[in-house]
C-alpha cells in the first residue's frame, strides 16, 4: 500500500466517521424523546443517565476519530510536505 492510497483511505474514513457522529448528534438532538422512549422500554434508565451515556459516547467516539483518523492523516501530510 503506497502513501497516497493510505492518505485517501484515512480521509474517507475520517469523513465517514464524522458523518456517523453528525447523524448520531442529529438523532439525539432532534429525536431525544423518541430515543429515550425506545431505550427506556429496554433498559431501566433515567433521563439524566441517558443523556450522560450519549454525551460521553459521542465524546469518546470523537476522540477515537481524532486519534485513529485525523492524527495519522496529518502525520502523513506533514511527512510528505516536509521532505
Amino acid at each position: 500500500m503506497n502513501i497516497a492510497l493510505l492518505k485517501d483511505l484515512l480521509l474517507w474514513c475520517l469523513l465517514a466517521n464524522y458523518g456517523v457522529l453528525l447523524v448520531w448528534f442529529a438523532a439525539f438532538a432532534f429525536g431525544r424523546k423518541w430515543l429515550y422512549g425506545l431505550h427506556s422500554r429496554w433498559f431501566n434508565i433515567t433521563p439524566e443517565a441517558f443523556d450522560l451515556v450519549h454525551y460521553a459516547g459521542m465524546a469518546i467516539y470523537k476522540v477515537g476519530i481524532l486519534l485513529f483518523n485525523l492524527v495519522p492523516l496529518a502525520a502523513l501530510y506533514f511527512m510528505a510536505n516536509g521532505s
